[in-house]
């Protein structure tokens, strides 16, 4: 099936599964359709980024991933807020029944102006399941699942930390996640442009970074100025990596030759890294450690992604140097 076609029908489950919700008459029925819209989700994201980087000049494909990974952080920043704000002023209901008119835009948008992508041969599901096992796809998919780890254990937390830590009330709160969402769009934009010069050096230092400031947030978590510049830069370190991952993974899966599935199940180990992290948040929390204590669990993490990173990066030097090496003419 065609990605275009894909897309549209993947938004077509995304709209009957938000409408199920708004309508359901119970509290079943609701989670049914959370959960039926929730399966389009990484589908319709990796195949959407497979697509935007078919669009563009190979220089330009990380922006482009970056450039639909826009809506992510603009759902942050914009929609969260106004989705709360509609479901108090009405009720949750008029939330999902807006999602679902929004959805039906977003069908509409894709089916009328997205351009049809490069048509290829249908993969065999061997060669798609072949990524699996291949050392770089599995040294970026674990990139995928520590780095968004680091992030979600400790700002899925950022509330009682910031109100019984940082001194802020309930109102202040919302200024600080106002600063988080800021630092989601600002820190994917720039990531996606600069990942497209250098993708590896881009990601150590957004990496080394969030690993840096989760540390210091560790011990500045008391200060109001210094906790909320640590949410904001977290943020933008957080989400610079985002799609640069994503190329990463998609980059060796195509050298492996099955860039669809891994590219779709990658989206599915961001959301690993979710739960990971903001379980592993909870558990140092409910050992006495603190609120502050998913901090220092975030930077080790963080470390850890790192080390992944520079191992791939190595690795790709060494396979480089090696078949350079092998197609260097023998002497004499």
């Amino acid at each position: 099936m065609p990605q275009k076609t894909m897309l549209v029908s993947l938004m077509g489950f995304f709209i009957v599964g938000n409408l199920l919700t708004a309508l359901a008459p119970t509290f079943a029925r609701a989670l049914t359709g959370r959960v039926f819209t929730s399966l389009t989700h990484g589908a319709f994201i990796g195949i959407g980024s497979i697509l935007a980087s078919e669009l563009v000049a190979p220089n330009g494909r990380t922006s482009a991933i970056a450039f639909m990974f826009s809506g992510l952080t603009l759902a942050n920043l914009i929609g969260t807020p106004a989705g709360t704000w509609l479901g108090q002023m009405v009720s949750w209901r008029a939330t999902f029944l807006a999602i679902t008119v929004i959805g039906v835009v977003a069908m509409l948008a894709v089916a009328l102006l997205v351009p049809k992508g490069k048509r290829h041969q249908a993969p065999s599901l061997h060669h798609e399941f072949s990524a699996f096992i291949d050392v770089h796809v599995l040294l970026a998919m674990g990139i995928t699942v520590l780095g968004p780890a680091a992030f979600f254990t400790a700002i899925t937390y950022i509330s009682p930390m910031m109100t019984e830590l940082s001194g802020y009330t309930d109102h202040g709160v919302t200024g600080v996640l106002f600063l988080f969402g800021l630092g989601l769009f600002i820190g994917n934009l720039l990531g996606g442009k600069l990942a497209d010069r250098a993708l590896m050096p881009l990601l150590y230092v957004t990496l080394a970074g969030q690993a840096l400031v989760l540390f210091a947030f560790f011990f500045v978590v008391e200060s109001r100025v210094a906790s909320a510049l640590c949410v904001f830069l977290m943020a933008g370190f957080g989400f610079a990596s985002v799609s640069p991952i994503q190329r990463l993974v998609m980059d060796k899966a195509r050298a492996a030759g099955a860039p669809n599935l891994a590219a779709s199940v990658n989206i599915g180990l961001f959301n690993l890294g979710n739960a990971i992290g903001a379980w592993l948040g909870g558990w140092v929390i409910a050992q006495g450690f603190g609120y502050a204590a998913p901090n220092w669990v975030g930077g080790i993490l963080s470390t850890c992604a790192l080390l992944l990173a520079l191992a791939s990066g190595w690795l790709t030097v060494a396979h480089l140097a090696k078949r350079k090496g092998g197609l260097a003419p023998s002497a004499g």
